[in-house]
This record gives structure tokens, C-alpha cells and sequence, in this order.
């Protein structure tokens, strides 16, 4: 296979199904030879990435990432794309290891903040713990000349009841639990916009979006960014 590209998956498996799906539909196909040529890896068993950061004692996943990258590398893909926000923590580290281009998801999600709402300047985060705590967002948030908003500990109380026991146990989104965080954000932490910079807060807002509020997903800001790469790579640009 050509021209193709590799996803680095499976953390967690669902919110990698929800990036395929979202990749896919976006696709100007008529035929089964439309769409596009991408090797998927799901690496379910990648150690948690917030439980690492919380906790340096626990197993880390960057040996398991950069085995990832190691063994794909190989196959020469023209680039990487990882659907996890938390794994970018370790994003320079995994760089390091190859020459191919790995997609920077939270860098590419502050970029798109300019395109989608010029005049913001408060930019709040929903995230898990770790991401939080990893300061990735933060740093691009600060590094773009935006004010960065953080969530109090209720709200990351209640983000992670949403992200860990309804999602990646149970597979369900609360409907009234996701819309009432992003409200939160933007009504009482005065928030011009808000990002949703966990997968599994992109699959909550597949399922049950929140319409008519300043989001930025940066799951599907990371599908744009590879539609956009992977159709100039197969129409030979």
C-alpha cells in the first residue's frame, strides 16, 4: 500500500471508533476506492495515560507509544495521527523517534479557535485529570495569546464522572451532565469558548451534541487536519 497513513489508536477503543467514523463520513466517496488508505493500530492495552501523570509510580504508556512508532515507522506511513489529547504529553519524546510527522491534536485545536472565533480570548478546557494537570492545552492555550480558563474541582469532578464511569465503563453519554459542563464553562467561568480535549468528550458531543455554543472538538479538529493531508497524498499534490 501507498500513500497511506497511520492511525496510533485504541485509547480508548470507542473514541477511536468514533474518530473512524467521523473520518470516513467526511469523505467525498462514490466508490470503495474514494476513500482512504490508513493503517489503524488499536493499542487497547497502552497503560492509562492519566493515571501515569497523576502518578509517576504507575506504568507509563510512552514505551508502548514508542514501540507504536518504532514498528510503524517501518512501513513508511506519510504521517501519524493519535486520537488521544492525554498521549501528547509525550509528543516531542514520540517526534524524536522518526523522521515522519506526527499531527499535533491540542496544537492543531488552538489553531482552529483563530478560524472559528476570532474575537476569543477566554478559552476554557474540558479534559480528563491528566490532561489538565499535564498542561499541553494550557501551554498551546498561553503560547496563542489566549487567557486560559481551567475547570474548578467540582466541574473536573463532575468531567471525569462523565469521561471514566459513563463512557469507558459504560458506554453511555448523560446527556443533561455533558451539556450542563459546557454551560458551566461559558455562563459562570465566562468562557468565549470552550474545548473538548478528551475523545471521549468528542464521542459524548457525536452522540448527544451541544448546538449554538462556542466549542472547539479537537478530536474532529484532528479529523480535518487528516482528511486535509491524506486527500492531497492520494490526489498526488
Amino acid at each position: 500500500m501507498k500513500k497511506f497513513f497511520t492511525i496510533i489508536g485504541g485509547m480508548g477503543t470507542m473514541a477511536t471508533e468514533s474518530f473512524i467514523h467521523q473520518l470516513n463520513k467526511r469523505i467525498p466517496a462514490s466508490c470503495d476506492q474514494d476513500y482512504l488508505n490508513y493503517i489503524l493500530l488499536n493499542h487497547a492495552t497502552i497503560p492509562d495515560r492519566t493515571a501515569y501523570l497523576l502518578d509517576n509510580s504507575k506504568p507509563s504508556p510512552y514505551p508502548d507509544l514508542a514501540e507504536d512508532i518504532r514498528q510503524q515507522a517501518k512501513l513508511n506511513p506519510e504521517f501519524f495521527a493519535i486520537p488521544c489529547n492525554t498521549a501528547h504529553y509525550f509528543y516531542d519524546d514520540l517526534q524524536k523517534l522518526t523522521k515522519i510527522p506526527i499531527l499535533h491534536m491540542p496544537r492543531e485545536a488552538v489553531k482552529e479557535i483563530g478560524n472559528r472565533y476570532p474575537k476569543a480570548k477566554r478559552v476554557g478546557l474540558l479534559a480528563t485529570h491528566g490532561t489538565i494537570a499535564d498542561h499541553v492545552y494550557e501551554n498551546e492555550i498561553k503560547k496563542a495569546g489566549y487567557e486560559f480558563v481551567g475547570p474548578t474541582d467540582a466541574i473536573q469532578a463532575k468531567t471525569d464522572e462523565l469521561i471514566y464511569t459513563d463512557i469507558k465503563e459504560h458506554d453511555f453519554v448523560d446527556r443533561q451532565l455533558f451539556h450542563g459542563l459546557v454551560k458551566t464553562m461559558i455562563n459562570e467561568r465566562k468562557c468565549d469558548v470552550v474545548i473538548l480535549g478528551c475523545t471521549e468528550l468528542s464521542l459524548a458531543q457525536e452522540r448527544e451534541p451541544v448546538d449554538g455554543m462556542p466549542i472547539v472538538d479537537g478530536q474532529i479538529v484532528l479529523v480535518e487536519r487528516t482528511l486535509e493531508k491524506a486527500m492531497k497524498l492520494q490526489k498526488g499534490k
